[in-house]
């Protein structure tokens, strides 16, 4: 991925530019150089990501978005989390090949066939030489909404999961930290929103020290445990061979279930884990 994102100077001076309030041009600013961007103008931007990064609360990013949809300078699929430039292509045609090669590796991992479609029916708009058997047509589009079903299905099943995690261990829930649950699950994952929950328990902290710990993951691009611990490689290393929070804490287990045995008369094949 490019380092820089270009933006023509004369932006300022667009007519739909300058009809744009203080907050809407910071946004669209934030939407052509944000961290995630990529060089097809298609790419994952989660919802927590845009927060952190711009400083607006949920309720802002969702109204930023809905009204850039309707202006018709974005898509935006709530399930994959991607957005689309709707005027990329058209600004930033860089026709070398090396440029080329790039955007049609870039597509090969967009989520959103719709998108993937989108982008190549704007490619043909503009004269941009993209090789079309990059898309994915009929029966693999039909394959993909299917999963997209299912993975909208087993998302709100690990939403109860990482909500009934924290009343087991944490105490009652407030309508505000299932907010704050919902939130995190909806843009990592559950399984991640349970993994944090845990660390912050292995370090008898609550929730506050759980959602430092998912901002992190977060900013890192975390997308599954593996990412994690790769990240608890990395930290133990750059420490010189000091513990990550994660090892620290599965340490802490296998001490607490050494001592269990070496106090219970139940026979190993009983234990409870």
């Amino acid at each position: 991925m490019a380092r820089y994102r270009q933006v023509h100077v004369d932006f300022w001076q667009d007519g739909f530019v300058l009809d744009l309030t203080p907050e809407e041009k910071y946004f669209y600013i934030y939407l052509m150089t944000n961290s995630k961007t990529s060089q097809c103008g298609i790419y994952e931007l989660p919802k927590r990501i845009i927060e952190t990064e711009t400083g607006y609360n949920r309720e802002t990013v969702d109204k930023l978005l809905k009204r850039f949809i309707e202006y018709d300078k974005i898509r935006y699929d709530e399930a994959f989390r991607e957005v689309i430039l709707l005027n990329w292509i058209k600004y930033n045609a860089i026709k070398s090949p090396k440029v080329i090669a790039c955007v049609e590796k870039e597509l090969e991992t967009i989520k959103s066939q719709t998108f993937v479609s989108l982008f190549y029916n704007l490619c043909k708009q503009y004269g941009y030489p993209i090789n079309s058997h990059t898309i994915q047509w009929g029966e693999e589009q039909e394959e993909q909404e299917e999963e997209q079903e299912e993975e909208q299905e087993q998302q709100q099943e690990k939403e109860v999961v990482a909500a009934d995690f924290y009343q087991q261990n944490f105490g009652s829930l407030s309508p505000y930290i299932a907010e704050s649950i919902q939130k995190w699950t909806d843009d990592l994952s559950g399984l991640i929103v349970i993994e944090a929950m845990q660390r912050a328990l292995n370090q008898q902290k609550q929730w506050s020290y759980a959602e430092g710990i998912l901002r992190r993951w977060a900013s890192k691009n975390v997308k599954t445990l593996s990412d994690i611990e790769a990240l608890d490689v990395e930290f133990r290393n750059q420490k010189g061979g000091k513990k990550s929070l994660f090892e620290q804490g599965e340490e802490s287990k296998r001490r607490q279930a050494q001592s269990y045995k070496s106090n219970s008369s139940i026979p190993d094949d009983d234990l409870p884990y």
